[in-house]
């Protein structure tokens, strides 16, 4: 891990310079890359994680200068994107959204993950008083929660062996916590239910063994939604309630959602991200207390070594530029 110096690329027509103020850490992403924790086989992986990697994609600034053919923008605006960790980028302004005023710039630096949570949650087709388990307390864990208690879920069960990690889930909506695996609640799970299990669950562990643990979970007939891919896919196996009972896997990932449509109908990936900023302007959705470090950008070599020691503890781990 370093810090680079660089030029600032130069401004294109259609472009935004905009200044950092902050970026948040994908914790899973960055730290699955930085400890190369996938196998040469997996394709997605390798072929994306190339070194030297530039890392982050969680951004928020101010826009410097506005380049031709730009219309929307002036200087000053505050604005959210999906760039790396820099002290200035250059951005497409169609992709650029507008950050709330009553948004802060810690909160909406999460914007990219609430698209990226939200493309499992439309494809998890919930209902009012859905029933649902999240397996993987992360920040994606975290939003996953929230969603769903948006969207009226009525139960949350949040289930991770770190209790801190739980806590925030109270915090994020969870109706239930078990700090445990997923293959130790599936009696309590069931108990909770009545029997049957739940109509939903979010495998968001990054782990390639908690997939035949987690369908046991589910209902018949119920959805297990993949958000995040694990370093090793070829080891996952599935058991026997797929087939026997009717189950469904659903991976979801961030590029499901169109980049651009006509059709107002269709959710892109910037109506996603306008609609999760929503969300935190109406506080439907609140991360205030998900932010639990803030290191100055010189130091990330001591945030990625935070996250290896102390990753059950630390959540949102922000760059102040």
């Amino acid at each position: 891990m370093e810090v680079r110096t660089e030029p600032v690329p130069a401004l294109k027509p259609g472009e935004l310079l905009v200044a950092t103020t902050r970026t948040l850490i994908s914790t899973g992403t960055e730290s699955i890359v930085l400890t190369k924790n996938f196998t040469d086989e997996n394709a997605s992986w390798a072929n994306w994680a190339r070194y030297p990697f530039r890392a982050g994609y969680l951004h928020v600034g101010r826009v410097l200068a506005v380049g031709s053919e730009v219309a929307g923008w002036t200087t000053g605006d505050r604005v959210a994107t999906r760039q790396p960790h820099a002290s200035h980028v250059v951005v497409d302004a169609s992709e650029a959204v507008h950050v709330p005023e009553n948004v802060s710039d810690e909160e909406a630096t999460w914007m990219g993950l609430g698209q990226i949570v939200q493309v499992g949650i439309r494809a998890a087709k919930h209902e009012l008083g859905d029933t649902v388990a999240v397996i993987g307390l992360g920040l994606l864990g975290q939003i996953a929660c929230q969603y769903a208690r948006v969207l009226g879920a009525r139960t949350i069960i949040a289930i991770d062996t770190a209790p801190a990690r739980l806590e925030f889930a109270r915090l994020s909506g969870a109706t239930h916590v078990r700090s445990m695996t997923a293959a130790e609640a599936l009696e309590s799970v069931r108990a909770i239910t009545g029997g049957p299990g739940v109509d939903a669950v979010y495998d968001i562990t990054g782990n390639y063994r908690v997939l035949p643990t987690a369908l046991p979970l589910l209902r018949n007939f119920g959805r297990l939604v993949m958000l995040g891919t694990t370093g090793s896919p070829e080891k996952q196996i599935l058991c026997d309630d797929l087939v026997r009972r009717g189950l469904q896997i659903i991976g979801a990932h961030a590029v499901h959602a169109p980049r651009f449509s006509d059709n107002p109908a269709v959710w892109t990936t910037k109506r996603m991200h306008e609609l999760f900023l929503h969300y935190l302007s109406t506080r439907q959705i609140n991360l205030s207390s998900l932010i639990t470090h803030t290191f100055a950008p010189d130091d990330a070599p001591k945030a990625y070594d935070l996250l290896e020691r102390e990753r059950a503890t630390a959540m949102g781990v922000i760059y102040r530029w």
